[in-house]
């Protein structure tokens, strides 16, 4: 149970998650199959288990997991588009009359209907922690738009929730941008071989490097010439590696062998306890790693009000 990417939510406001509460609201908004006419369905699922006994709120210590998972059927635009211009093309000329807006309208809906039910079913997992004394919510998505659909399922299911995208007082770019200038970056981290370089200039071009010597006088040239840093690989401590952009998407994380080892060792043999070793050691992680990252891009942004 290792997040693969993150995106990091503040909650604005002390929200009472209680487990057995946030369980029963879940519930209301489980996920399903959809049905034969349904493009998609979206609700919550057991992080961890299957079965109707599984719980849709996996509790560790102080911290909740739950997941979201939707089903949607996959019908390609372009086998829409043939079957639309084939029923166009044989009502023109059968009837010779012209097919308008409405009436194409109309018939792609209908075609849409007719293939529903042979669609592909597409299915994918959204998981997100809650971390109340930090005031946290991680999603493991680097998509902001799958973020907000969870997000606003849970709105939903609970009623209310106070949350904002964190953001930092400096722009990222521009804290990235000068630690591969300096080849030094905040105490703890580690500039690694991956960036992306961009030209501030609005058709400007942009450089990806990947295995390169990051300090190599290629790199400084084109710094030196005012591109930015909008996405930098780095390692925090002897923990995890990362790839952070100038939007403040975590992306890639990867957890090093030492916590990895040590989260088998507490888990046992038991699938269960090593999925919960994982999730609580990987959340005390994050409870270090996260402030400490906020703190080297120049400390939380409050917004006035809040």
């Amino acid at each position: 149970m290792w997040f693969r990417n993150l995106l990091v939510y503040r909650l604005t406001q002390d929200v009472p998650f209680d487990a057995e509460t946030l369980e029963a609201a879940l519930a209301a908004k489980q996920a399903r199959p959809c049905n034969s006419q349904e493009v998609s369905t979206y609700g919550f699922v057991a992080p961890f288990g299957k079965g109707a006994d599984a719980p849709l709120v996996h509790v560790s210590q102080d911290f909740l997991l739950l997941a979201t998972r939707k089903e949607e059927r996959i019908l390609p635009g372009s086998v829409v588009k043939d079957a639309l211009k084939e029923k166009i093309d044989e009502i023109e000329a059968e009837q010779m009359r012209k097919v308008y807006k409405k009436e194409r309208e109309q018939l792609k809906d209908d075609i849409v209907q007719a293939f529903l039910p042979r669609a592909f079913i597409r299915k994918s997992t959204t998981f997100a922690a809650i971390a109340p004394s930090q005031g946290l919510i991680l999603v493991d998505s680097s998509s902001h738009k799958r973020a907000e659909d969870l997000l606003s399922t849970l709105r939903e299911a609970i009623g209310s929730l106070p949350v904002r995208p964190l953001t930092v007082r400096v722009a990222p770019t521009a804290t990235l941008t000068e630690w591969l200038k300096t080849q030094q970056a905040a105490p703890d981290f580690t500039v690694l071989d991956e960036c992306e370089l961009r030209d501030t200039h609005e058709d400007g071009g942009v450089v990806r490097c990947k295995r390169q010597d990051l300090s190599s006088d290629e790199i400084q040239n084109h710094l030196g010439a005012g591109k930015q840093v909008t996405q930098l690989s780095l390692a925090w401590q002897d923990k995890l590696s990362f790839m952070l952009d100038d939007k403040l998407v975590i992306k890639r994380l990867r957890f090093e062998d030492l916590l990895q080892d040590q989260a088998e060792q507490d888990g046992g043999d038991d699938a269960l306890s090593q999925q919960d070793a994982s999730f609580t050691l990987m959340m005390l992680t994050f409870a270090d790693f996260l402030p400490a990252l906020f703190e080297a891009l120049g400390g939380e942004e409050v917004p006035q009000g809040i």
